[in-house]
C-alpha cells in the first residue's frame, strides 16, 4: 500500500523528494551542525565524558551502569580524531544532523509534502533537550536515532506490507540495547502498539519473530556479561531507588516538564501529532506509534525515571504534527500562516538556546539564568543549588582539581610517591585524574564508584592515599595521619565537588581485603 499524501497538489503524490525540499532540510541540518561545532569547546570536559574515556581504555561487553557501545564510540573518537573537545563531540553533533534528516524521512513516509517535510526537520532541530544531547558525548546523543530508526521501519512496514523489514528492525533494536537499556522499553511499547492495531497480523508470519531473534543475538554479549557479573545494572537501579538520589515527579509534573524540555513553542505540534495518530483519518493507520509513546511515557512515570528519558520519542510526534499543520495551513487563505509560524518557532528557540548549548560565557549565562521567569528543572537532588544546570556545571573544575592533586603529590617524599595512590569518590573525579593526570605524572585513580570498582585497587597498598570528594574527619582513626593538602572551590562546579584534597598516611586496614566495602553503585 502506498503512503497517503496530503492535498497540496496531485502532482506531489508518491513522488520522490524534490530538490528544493532536500536543500531546505540539509540547510537546517547544516545550521545545527555549525552551532554544535562552534560551541563544542566553550566550557570543558563533561563528567560522563571523562568516565567514558576511562571505559574506552577498558573495552568490555558491559559496564556497571551502561552497555558497551558508548565506550566503543569514545574509543573511535579518540583514535580517529584525538582528545580535543571538538573531536570528542563531533559524532554527537553528527547524530543531531542524522536525527534532523530521519525526522524528515519519517514525516515524508507518513504523508508529508514539501512544507510538512522540512517543517518536521525544523521542529526536530529546535527541540531543546536535543541541543544538550547533541552537544555532549553521551549515550543520549545516539538514542533517538535508534528509537526513530525503529519507528521509521514500522511506518515503512505499514506502508509497503514488506514484513522482511522486521529483520532490520531487530538489528536496530539490538544495537540500540547495546547503547542504552531504555531501548527495551520503547521497543516493548512499539510491540504493544502493534498488538493493539491491525498490524498485529505480523505475528502470524515468521519475520517479526526472526527479527526478535536477531535483536536478542546482537544484545546477547551484554546479557551474558550482566549474568556473569550478577546483574550489576539491576543492583545499581535498586540502590538509586533506595537512596532517593533522583528527583521523583508526579504524572502531571512529569508531563509538564516534557513540554519544557522539548520546547514550549513545539507543544501544539507534537500534541497535534499524538492526537492525529490516534484519531486522524489518514494518520491513524500509524496508531502503533502513538501507543508506543503513551506506553513509554507511562512506564517512565511509574518507574520514576528522569524527565528526559522519553525524549527520543518526540520526532515521530513532531513528524505527524507537521503533517497536521501542513494540511491545516493549506486550507487557510493567504500565504502568511506558515512564515509567521516558522518565525515564531525560530524566535522562541533562539531565546531559549542558551539553555541547551553554551552560546554564552559562564558569566553571561548566569545573568541570563537570573532573568528567566521560571526555575530550571533538576533531575538529581545533589544538583539542586548548583550555579548552572548540571550538564554545564559538570564541565568545570576538573583540571583545577587535578592540578591540586598534583601539588599534593609533589609535596610527598620520593619514597612516598612510589607508594602513593589517588582515591576518588566518584567516576567523574577518577576520570579526570586518569585523563588530565598524565600531564602531571600522576598515577591513575582508583574508586569504588560504578565500573571503577570492578577495575579494583590494582597495586595500591594504602600506605599513602590522596583522597578526593571526602571529609578529613571520616578518615581520622582509619589512617595513622591525615592532612588536608588543598582546598577545592570552583564557583560553577557541582557543590559536592568543592571538598578538600586529603592525604591519608598509613591506612590501618588492608586495602585489598576492604575493597568490597568501598563499592558504591549509586
Amino acid at each position: 500500500m502506498n503512503s497517503v499524501r496530503p492535498i497540496e497538489g496531485p502532482q506531489e503524490h508518491n513522488t520522490p523528494w524534490q530538490a528544493g525540499t532536500l536543500v531546505v532540510v540539509a540547510s537546517i541540518a547544516a545550521a545545527k551542525l555549525a552551532l554544535h561545532l562552534a560551541t563544542a569547546g566553550r566550557y570543558g570536559y563533561f563528567r560522563d565524558e571523562l568516565y567514558y574515556i576511562a571505559c574506552s581504555r577498558h573495552l568490555d561487553w558491559g559496564y556497571v551502569d551502561q552497555p558497551p557501545l558508548i565506550a566503543l564510540v569514545t574509543w573511535l573518537e579518540l583514535h580517529l580524531g584525538g582528545t580535543s573537545l571538538h573531536s570528542l563531540r563531533f559524532l554527537p553533533a553528527l547524530a543531531g544532523v542524522a536525527l534532523v534528516f530521519l525526522t524528515a524521512v519519517l514525516a515524508r513516509e507518513m504523508g508529508a509534502n514539501r512544507f510538512g517535510t522540512w517543517f518536521a526537520a525544523l521542529a526536530a532541530a529546535c527541540v531543546g533537550i536535543y541541543f544538550v544531547m547533541n552537544y555532549l558525548l553521551t549515550m543520549n546523543a545516539f538514542e533517538p536515532l535508534f528509537w526513530m530508526g525503529c519507528a521509521c521501519l514500522l511506518v515503512r512496514i505499514i506502508n509497503t506490507g514488506n514484513q522482511k523489514l522486521w529483520l532490520w528492525f531487530g538489528l536496530l533494536a539490538g544495537l540500540g540495547l547495546q547503547n542504552k537499556y531504555s531501548m527495551g522499553i520503547f521497543v516493548s511499547a512499539m510491540i504493544l502498539g502493534v498488538l493493539l492495531t491491525p498490524e498485529r497480523r505480523a505475528f502470524a508470519q515468521r519475520w517479526i519473530w526472526i527479527g526478535g531473534g536477531i535483536a536478542l543475538l546482537v544484545f546477547l554479549p551484554n546479557l551474558l556479561w550482566n549474568i556473569h557479573h550478577q546483574w550489576p545494572f539491576v543492583e545499581l537501579m535498586r540502590n538509586i531507588k533506595a537512596s532517593g538520589r533522583d528527583v521523583e515527579l508526579g504524572p502531571l509534573r512529569y508531563f509538564v516538564e516534557q513540554i519544557f524540555l522539548v520546547n514550549p513553542i513545539l507543544f501544539p505540534v507534537w500534541l497535534a501529532g499524538l492526537l492525529s495518530l490516534f484519531v486522524g483519518k489518514e494518520l491513524r493507520r500509524y496508531r502503533a506509534l502513538a501507543w508506543a509513546y503513551v506506553f513509554s511515557l507511562g512506564v517512565m512515570i511509574v518507574m520514576k525515571g528522569k524527565n528526559y528519558y522519553v525524549a527520543p520519542a518526540y520526532p515521530m510526534l513532531l513528524g505527524a504534527g507537521a503533517i497536521v499543520i501542513e494540511r491545516l495551513t493549506a486550507r487557510l487563505r493567504g500565504t502568511w500562516p506558515r512564515p509567521v509560524m516558522v518565525t515564531v518557532v525560530l524566535i522562541v528557540t533562539a531565546l531559549l538556546l542558551p539553555l541547551g548549548v553554551p552560546v554564552l560565557t559562564a558569566e553571561n549565562f548566569l545573568r541570563y539564568e537570573a532573568k528567566l521567569p521560571f526555575p530550571l528543572p533538576v533531575s538529581e537532588k545533589g544538583h539542586a543549588g548548583a550555579a548552572m544546570p548540571q550538564y554545564y556545571s559538570d564541565q568545570f573544575g576538573w583540571e583545577e582539581m587535578t592540578a591540586a592533586v598534583a601539588r599534593a603529590y609533589g609535596n610527598l617524599t620520593p619514597e612516598e610517591r612510589t607508594q602513593a595512590c589517588i582515591g576518588a569518590s566518584n567516576y567523574g573525579e577518577a576520570g579526570a585524574i586518569d585523563f588530565f593526570g598524565s600531564r602531571y605524572g600522576l598515577p591513575n585513580a582508583i574508586s569504588g564508584h560504578q565500573n571503577y570498582f570492578l577495575w579494583g585497587p590494582r597495586n595500591c597498598t594504602g600506605q599513602v592515599l590522596i583522597l578526593l570528594g571526602d571529609r578529613p574527619e571520616k578518615w581520622n582513626g582509619r589512617c595513622e595521619r591525615v592532612e588536608v593538602a588543598a582546598q577545592l572551590y570552583h564557583p560553577y562546579a557541582i557543590r559536592f565537588e568543592n571538598k578538600p584534597v586529603i592525604v591519608c598516611h598509613g591506612l590501618k586496614a588492608d586495602l585489598h581485603k576492604m575493597w568490597p566495602s568501598v563499592k558504591n553503585w549509586d
